[in-house]
């Protein structure tokens, strides 16, 4: 089987200048990195209205079997460009840590990839790199507030911001810094985040310009004073040389598809302890550019998708004109019990058992959002027919079209019907119904997300976190949105627990304010922000040659 590397490499890219008149954006506009990519000068297009229809691609809960959400996305997009639809598709940037780790890269798939795909998964435009050097900095700024007297009275037994690196490194989670004689500062306990779960990267996707980018910056809350008061970023003096690192970042970058479509891919917050989208900023500007924006929310609709249509729309100002459900056969067949290796073979039993894990997902979207939604059957060679009738006849008793999409074998040309299914039903009215009122109380609103979205029976909330919630809300960060950090693989705190499991509750143990990204996080376990490497990763793979083409990235 040829590998999505091989795919990319064999399609000659466009001018980037190019692709970018397709949607109006002349080359004075354009900041060009080389031939084929390129960030776009925000301030050129003030001046115009939105136009485009909003298409959310979410899927159902993840399994190792792959579900292929990305890769439906861009698809989905090249789709709606074959059909005669002006679409610009708008993903977030990979982690360069998991490209090397486990995951390998995110840019597509097959014939349904963004690229320079190695770019993308590796420097690009250096937008992680700025925010891990701004993030740093605060880091650094703290520590030497702290050794210079400490004047804001820092607790540094109580310090919440970490240090960041785009890398999955272990041994980096928790150390003592500042040993040694006094003049290598005041020890203390700290750790390093991957670049993606910083707090940086969360408030640069939800800005919406360079000024509002600063003024959330000024509001970090980077740990508390011995009296207990939070101390932020502002009272360092900090925000200020903070946007000046990121004020390249903040600009949207433009690359294109396989099929030489224009494609954003900007930002990358984790869709856990973050809220899993690309750049607000970009999404706007699709907007204005394009009669249509595909875009995509991380992990499965119950965190990626709520996270979407309750912390980003509202900032946005725009709710989807329709959602497209990704799921695959062969995850369905997990979810109901079936072993990875017997995915392959036809078994219709494990596939009624998982089916209920995609129909609450489509109950969630359809019912209790009220948004126009369509399944998206992510074909693969294995799928037989009575599986993919299956699936199709229990979504239509909820009143809902599954159509087979094969954008990995055929690009744009495997998801036509799909692209038509969703102009229809972006046409049509949507009825859609936040779950919750950002005045609501903070464990009500947990509460919500768990019954309404998870399913589960309820919550318990551990004393810590009853003492943060009133804190936080005598604070007045209480009127903020919820960012519930669980486990991507079940609808419960237990990842074991597949399907769409029934009588459990959601413990709450941990929470904090981003008070940046202005939301606030809900932790139900313990959520990893540094992840460590396989015992094979894919890095041991990756190789380049004499005349530096990439080979084993995927």
């Amino acid at each position: 089987m040829v590998s999505d590397i091989e795919v990319s490499q064999s399609v000659q890219p466009e001018k980037i200048q190019d692709i970018a008149a397709k949607i109006g954006i002349s080359q004075e506009q354009l900041e060009v990195y080389g031939t084929d990519k390129a960030k776009i000068a925000l301030h050129k297009f003030d001046h115009l209205p939105r136009k485009g229809k909003l298409i959310l691609v979410t899927a159902i809960t993840p399994t190792p079997a792959g579900e292929g959400k990305t890769t439906v996305g861009i698809g989905l997009d090249d789709a709606l460009n074959l059909i005669g639809k002006k679409s610009i598709v708008a993903i977030r940037e990979p982690s360069v840590g998991p490209v090397f780790g486990i995951k390998g890269g995110a840019a597509g798939g097959g014939h349904s990839q963004v690229i320079p795909m190695e770019d993308i998964n590796l420097h690009f435009t250096g937008d992680l790199h700025a925010i891990g050097i701004a993030n740093n900095l605060l880091a650094a700024l703290i520590d030497n507030h702290i050794y210079q007297g400490n004047e804001l009275d820092i607790d540094v037994k109580n310090i919440t911001w970490k240090r960041s690196l785009d890398m999955n490194d272990r041994q980096l989670r928790l150390f003592v810094g500042g040993l040694g004689n006094h003049a290598s500062g005041i020890p203390h306990e700290d750790g390093f985040d991957i670049t993606a779960a910083s707090e940086i990267m969360a408030t640069l996707c939800l800005a919406t310009d360079l000024l509002d980018l600063k003024e959330r910056l000024a509001k970090i809350v980077i740990g508390y004073s011995r009296k207990g008061e939070p101390v932020t970023a502002g009272q360092l003096k900090a925000e200020g040389a903070m946007a000046a690192v990121l004020k390249d970042a903040i600009k949207p970058n433009i690359v294109q598809t396989l099929a030489h479509n224009p494609a954003f891919v900007h930002g990358g917050p984790f869709a856990n302890i973050a809220h899993g989208c690309s750049s607000l900023i970009g999404t706007d500007l699709a907007l204005k550019l394009g009669d249509y924006v595909v875009t995509e929310a991380g992990f499965g609709a119950d965190l990626g998708a709520e996270k979407f249509l309750d912390i980003v729309a509202p900032r946005l100002g725009k709710t989807p004109d329709a959602v497209v459900l990704v799921a695959t056969v062969r995850a369905l067949k997990m979810h109901g019990g079936l072993n990875k290796k017997e995915l392959n073979e036809e078994n219709l039993d494990a596939l009624k058992n998982g089916l209920p894990n995609l129909l609450r997902h489509v109950h969630n979207m359809h019912e209790v959002y009220g948004l126009p939604t369509v399944v998206a059957i992510n074909k693969y060679p294995t799928d037989t027919q009575a599986e993919l009738d299956l699936v199709r006849e229990e979504c239509q008793r909820l009143g809902i079209n599954a159509i087979e999409a094969d954008v990995w074998g055929q690009g744009g040309a495997g998801a036509t019907e799909l692209a038509q299914e969703v102009v229809k039903l972006a046409d049509m009215p949507a009825d859609f119904t936040a779950i919750y009122d950002k005045e609501d109380p903070i464990q009500d609103k947990i509460e919500k997300v768990a019954t309404k979205i998870y399913g589960a029976d309820g919550i318990t909330v551990a004393g810590p976190a009853k003492k943060s919630i009133k804190k936080l809300e005598h604070l007045g960060y209480g009127n903020l949105p919820i960012c519930i950090a669980k486990t991507q693989y079940s609808f419960s705190a237990n990842k074991n627990s597949l399907g769409a499991p029934k009588g459990f509750k959601v413990p709450v143990k941990e929470i904090k304010v981003n008070a940046g990204a202005g939301f606030i996080v809900v932790s139900t376990g313990s959520v990893m922000t540094m992840p460590g490497l396989p015992k094979a990763p894919a890095a041991e793979k990756i190789d380049v040659t004499a005349d530096g083409k990439i080979t084993g990235l995927f």
